[in-house]
C-alpha cells in the first residue's frame, strides 16, 4: 500500500480486520506519545512527521509483525529527533519496545567517515543489530521502504545516493530474510531513480500489451481451474497470476542481453495447495496440460534456497506458443515465500521453531565472523556485495547433502563451507567424478568431492585468497595465516608496502616510518606497526585500498621539501664548448642555432 497520508484510524481499522490478536491500547498509547513528541515536525514533503512512523507501522502490520514491533515502528524516531529518552520508553512500553527503538536509533547514528567507510560502518551496525534482534532489521527495512516511496521530495543527489545504498544493501538483506514483497518494491523503486530511462522503457513495453497480458493470464488460470475440478484435493487450490517486477525484467533484458520475448518467466501462475504430495500431483497435471520446456524445472522443495524459500518451478508453453512459469507450493511455503522471516510472527507471538530461525540467521553470523578477521573497514561493503548477492547455487556432497553457495564459488569455497579443516587440507577435487582445478567454478546440481592431504601440518596457500569468492573462505584462510605465520606475515607485509612505496616514488625516512603509518594502523585496529605489516601480509589489509590515502599524506608532508631542491642543470655538450641551459624549453632555441 503506497498511500502517503496514513492516519491512526487507518492503522486501527487494519488491526481490527486481521485474524491476529494485538494489544490495541498499547499501540494507541504509542501513537499518542509519538504524535506529541513529533508535534510541529514536518518531512521533506511538508507533511506532519508522524505520518512516516505510522506508514512504517502499517507496512509491518501487513507483514504480520507483533504488537511490540508495531509500537517500536511508531516510536522509532522519538529518541533521535525529540527530547524523549529510552528510559521514558522503557517505563511506558516495556524493555522489548525500548530495545527495538534503541537498535533502530543506533543504525541511524553513523560516524563521519568518507562515503565508502561510512557505508561499511553502517552495514556493520546493521548486521550486529540483526544478530541481536531480527525485528530491528525488519523495522529498518520497512522504514527504508517508506523513505523510498517518498524519495521524490528529496534533492536529486540524495535520491541517487539513497537508491544506490538501497539496491546494494537493503534489497539483498530483504532477499536473504525472504521478504519478497519488500525486496521487489525496494529494487523497483531504486531502479527508477538509478536508471529512469531504462525503467520507463520497460514500463512502456509492459504497458503496450497490458490488456492482452491480463487476458492471457486469466485464460491460463481458467484452463487450470477447469482441469482441477475433476481432481481430488483436501482444499480447492488457489490459482493466482502475475507479471514479473520491472527490475527483474530489466536484469534479463539489459544484463543478460535478452529480448522481451525471450524472457520465459515474465508471466507466472502460482498454485497453492495443502500438502507436499499435492504439489507433485499438480506438477504432473500441469505437464500433462502444457508442454514443459527442457531444463526449466527447479525443485526448491527438496533443496530449498538459502533464505528457506520452497516451491516447484516449471516453465511451460501455452496453446498460443507463449511460455509462462508455474510455481507450485503449500500454504506454509507461501507464507515463507512472501513474508520470509516475518512469517514467524504472522500467526503467533514471538519465535516458534527456532531451528528454522537459526538456519535463516546463520549467514548473518558468517558475515559478522568474516568481517571481524579483516582489519579493512571497507571489506564489509565487498562482503555485502558477494555474500548477500541474490543468486545462489546448490552443490551436492557425495552423500547427497545440498550445500548452498553464492554464484561463482570455487571448490575451495565449497571445501571451507563443509568444514574449516577440510578447507585447510584441500589438495584437489572431483566434480561429477572428474578431477578439476582448485579454481573451478561450481554449478547448481554438480556433485563435488574434496580430496584432502593426510599431512597434519598441511595449510592453505596464500594464492587461494585470489581464487575464493566467499568471505567465509577468505576469513578462514586469513585466520590460519594470522595465527600460524606471524613472523612471515610481518616480513611479507613490510616488503609489499615497500614495493608499493617504491612504485609510487615515495621515500619516507626510516626513523619517520612509524609516525607516518600511525594514523592508518590505528584506523585498522592495529596496536603496532608490526601488527600493521602482519595484517598486510595475511591479507587483512588490502594495499590497493590504502595506498591512495598514504600517497596524499606523503604529498602533504614531503612533496614540498622536494620542490625546494634546485632543479638539476641540463648540459648540452658540443665540440667547441659547454652551454648551460636554464630550462628544458631552451633546447628548442639551441637546436635552431646549431
Amino acid at each position: 500500500m503506497s498511500n502517503e497520508n496514513f492516519t491512526i484510524d487507518m492503522l486501527i481499522q487494519k488491526i481490527l480486520t486481521t485474524d491476529k490478536q494485538y494489544d490495541l491500547s498499547k499501540i494507541i498509547t504509542a501513537y499518542e506519545f509519538a504524535a506529541k513528541a513529533h508535534e510541529g515536525q514536518t518531512r521533506s514533503s511538508g507533511q506532519p512527521y508522524i505520518i512516516h512512523p505510522l506508514a512504517v507501522a502499517f507496512i509491518l502490520l501487513e507483514l504480520g509483525m507483533d504488537t511490540d514491533t508495531i509500537c517500536g515502528a511508531i516510536l522509532h524516531d522519538v529518541v533521535e529527533d525529540t527530547p524523549a529518552t529510552l528510559d521514558d520508553l522503557k517505563k511506558r512500553f516495556g524493555q522489548d519496545v525500548a530495545i527495538l527503538v534503541d537498535g533502530v536509533t543506533k543504525l541511524n547514528k553513523i560516524p563521519r567517515f568518507n562515503r565508502e567507510e561510512q557505508q561499511a560502518e553502517n552495514v556493520r551496525k546493521i548486521l550486529l543489530a540483526m544478530s541481536q534482534d531480527i525485528r530491528v532489521m525488519i523495522i529498518k527495512l520497512c522504514d527504508r521502504l517508506h523513505n523510498m516511496r517518498t524519495l521524490k521530495y528529496r534533492p536529486i543527489a540524495k535520491q541517487r545516493q539513497t537508491a544506490l545504498e538501497t539496491m546494494n544493501i537493503y534489497a539483498p538483506i530483504a532477499h536473504r530474510l525472504g521478504i519478497r514483497a519488500v525486496k521487489d518494491e525496494l529494487e523497483d523503486l531504486s531502479f527508477q531513480y538509478l536508471d529512469p530511462y531504462a525503467y520507463s522503457e520497460i514500463e512502456h513495453i509492459l504497458e503496450i500489451k497490458k490488456e492482452e497480458r491480463e487476458e492471457f493470464i486469466e485464460t491460463i488460470k481458467t484452463r487450470i481451474a477447469t482441469r482441477f475440478k475433476n481432481e481430488e484435493f483436501i482444499e480447492p487450490p488457489e490459482i493466482d497470476g502475475r507479471v514479473k517486477s520491472v527490475y527483474s525484467i530489466y536484469k534479463k533484458i539489459f544484463i543478460n542481453h535478452k529480448e522481451i520475448d525471450e524472457i520465459y518467466d515474465k508471466y507466472a501462475v502460482r498454485i497453492i495447495v495443502s500438502t507436499i504430495g499435492e504439489c507433485y500431483n499438480v506438477l504432473g497435471l500441469i505437464h500433462d496440460m502444457f508442454r514443459p520446456l527442457p531444463n526449466r524445472f527447479k525443485d526448491y522443495i527438496s533443496t530449498p534456497k538459502s533464505n528457506m524459500y520452497q516451491s516447484l518451478h516449471t516453465t511451460v508453453l501455452g496453446r498460443e506458443g507463449i511460455p509462462f512459469e508455474v510455481q507450485i507450493r503449500t500454504w506454509d511455503m507461501h507464507e515463507t515465500a512472501e513474508y520470509g522471516i516475518a512469517a514467524h510472527w504472522k500467526y503467533k507471538e514471538g519465535i516458534q521453531g527456532t531451528d528454522k530461525m537459526e538456519q535463516r540467521l546463520a549467514w548473518v553470523r558468517q558475515v559478522i565472523e568474516a568481517q571481524q578477521t579483516s582489519d579493512d573497514v571497507e571489506e564489509i561493503v565487498r562482503i555485502i556485495k558477494t555474500d548477500l548477492a541474490p543468486e545462489d547455487i546448490i552443490v551436492m556432497t557425495p552423500k547427497g547433502d545440498s550445500i548452498s553457495l553464492p554464484m561463482d564459488s570455487t571448490v575451495i569455497d565449497y571445501a571451507y563451507r563443509i568444514h574449516t579443516q577440510i578447507g585447510h587440507k584441500t589438495v584437489g577435487a572431483k566434480v561429477d567424478g572428474k578431477i578439476v582445478p582448485l579454481d573451478y567454478k561450481l554449478n547448481t546440481g554438480e556433485i563435488c568431492d574434496i580430496i584432502t592431504s593426510k599431512d597434519p601440518d598441511k595449510g592453505p596457500n596464500r594464492a587461494w585468497l585470489d581464487i575464493v569468492t566467499t568471505n567465509e573462505a577468505k576469513a578462514k584462510i586469513r585466520s590460519w595465516f594470522k595465527k600460524e605465520c606471524r613472523e612471515e606475515n610481518i616480513i611479507q607485509g613490510k616488503a609489499e608496502l615497500e614495493r608499493e612505496f617504491k612504485r609510487h616514488k615515495m621515500k619516507i625516512p626510516a626513523d619517520e616510518m612509524v609516525s607516518f603509518l600511525q594514523d592508518d594502523f590505528k584506523r585498522h585496529n592495529c596496536n603496532s606497526v608490526e601488527d600493521f605489516y602482519a595484517s598486510i601480509g595475511y591479507g587483512g589489509i588490502l594495499l590497493s585500498k590504502i595506498i591512495a590515502r598514504l600517497k596524499d599524506k606523503y604529498q602533504k608532508l614531503y612533496a614540498s621539501n622536494e620542490e625546494e631542491k634546485p632543479a638539476p642543470l641540463i648540459k648540452a655538450n658540443t665540440a667547441k664548448s659547454t652551454i648551460i641551459l636554464d630550462k628544458i624549453d631552451d633546447c628548442v632555441a639551441i637546436r635552431s642555432v646549431l
